[in-house]
Order: structure tokens, then sequence, then C-alpha cells
């Protein structure tokens, strides 16, 4: 399976208040279809080989995945923290660029018409912080930082899938917390903490500078093949559930 294609999604985010200048990757099964949609957002260090494999494995679970890329415009130093920013209040101009990913995936010609969100890292928060957009039927939060009013914000949201890892230094004690605000909010949802893994454990590969590397194992950060299988299993299943076996929306 080739890498994902790299599109223009300019027009679809520039006149909503999105990006002027909008990249996408989007990824496709092989066959026919048609398939359901999954719009990707990548982790905070932005798209690299590591979120391109990832949205490729989306499309080998029979999705057509679509990663926009939020540092298009500006870069990852000048967009990082404005979209970090974003990420927890909600709205910004990285929400448009997500939404002009969904509509890309709506309107494609190879599709159902059911989409998902999936999010790693920052995209954790941005996939958790659109669970309730009435835009998506499932979302996968994955080591996404919390909201505080969460209980506001995941009223009335789509089914959840969630993975935390154990030794997370940076959300310690998430996946509980955010547990039980979905059996509050009345969600069907599937959250899980693995003991041994650290953030960004989904990941096939170390991440970010090669001098800091040493420093992110030390802080638990990185890859850890058995929990991302099982995590992933998980992920594929609900998905299945949630987007392949329900009707296409309206």
């Amino acid at each position: 399976m080739a890498f994902p294609e790299r599109i223009d999604l300019s027009q679809l985010s520039a006149p909503h208040g999105g990006s002027p200048r909008l990249t996408g990757h989007l990824a496709r099964p092989e066959g026919s279809g048609p398939w359901p949609g999954v719009v990707v957002v990548h982790e905070a260090l932005g798209v690299d080989d590591v979120m391109l494999r990832q949205t490729q494995h989306l499309a080998r679970m029979g999705y057509l995945a679509l990663m926009p890329d939020l540092f298009t415009h500006g870069g990852t130093r000048r967009c990082l923290v404005p979209t970090m920013r974003a990420a927890l209040s909600g709205h910004g101009r990285a929400y448009r660029d997500i939404e002009a990913a969904r509509t890309h995936l709506a309107q494609h010609p190879a599709s159902t018409g059911a989409t998902g969100i999936i999010g790693f890292c920052m995209g954790g928060a941005f996939a958790l912080m659109t669970a309730a957009s009435g835009d998506f039927q499932a979302a996968s939060v994955n080591y996404g930082i919390l909201p505080k009013q969460m209980d506001e914000v995941l009223k009335n949201a789509c089914p959840v899938v969630a993975s935390y890892g154990g030794r997370d230094r940076m959300l310690k004690g998430s996946a509980a917390r955010l547990d039980a605000a979905l059996a509050r909010a009345g969600v069907v949802h599937d959250v899980k903490e693995y003991a041994q893994a650290g953030h960004s454990f989904l990941n096939d590969a170390d991440v970010g500078p090669r001098p800091l590397r040493p420093l992110f194992r030390v802080s638990g950060m990185g890859p850890h093949p058995e929990s991302a299988a099982q995590a992933w299993q998980r992920i594929e299943s609900f998905f299945a559930t949630h987007l392949k076996q329900q009707p296409s929306p309206g």
C-alpha cells in the first residue's frame, strides 16, 4: 500500500475561518469501496513518518483516512502553542481545519458518509473536544489532555474509545477520570490504561529531535509494542461497530 497522498484542503478551510493554506494526507484502502472515513489528528510534533504510518494503518483497517496538517500555515514552531491552546478551548482555526478534513471525507465519492475521528497526544484532545459536535459517529482518544469542564464537553458525545499509559507522568489518572465522566454522561465508551506504557506508546518508532530522544524515554514517552497492539485491536473493534456497522448518516 502506497504512502498517503498529499492533497490540498485550502478551499475547504480558508473560506470558513480555517488555515489559508491547508495540506492533508489521504490514505485509502485497496479496492473500490465505499468506506467510512476517519479524520486523523496528529501529535504535537506535527506530521512525520510515524503519523503517516498511523494514517496508513487506518486505511488497512478499511477506512478512508485523512490527516490535516494543522501546522501547514506557519510551521510547527509558530503553530504549536496556539494550536495546543485551541485544543482545550473548543474553538479556533485548528477546529475549522479539522472540519475541512471531515467535509472532504463526507463528500468523497468512495465514502459511505459515516465519519470518525482519531487523535494522538495533542490530537487526542481535539478528538475528545469534537466528540459532541454531532459531526462524528465515533472518536478515538489516545493520551489526550482532558478539558477542565469535562462534563459539559461530553454532553451528547458520540461513542468514545480511549487509551492511556500508566507510566505517562503528564496524564496520571486521566484514564480513570475520563471513564467516570463518560459514564456520568451516559456515553458509550471503552477506556483503558496500559500499566507498562507511557506517552505516545502507539507510535511505532521514537519521534522528536534525536538528541532529546533519550530524555523522552526516561520520561516514559515512546513506543510500547505490546500495549499498542492491544489498543489497536480495541480501536478496530470499536470503529467497526460504530462506523462500519451503523447506517450512514442522513
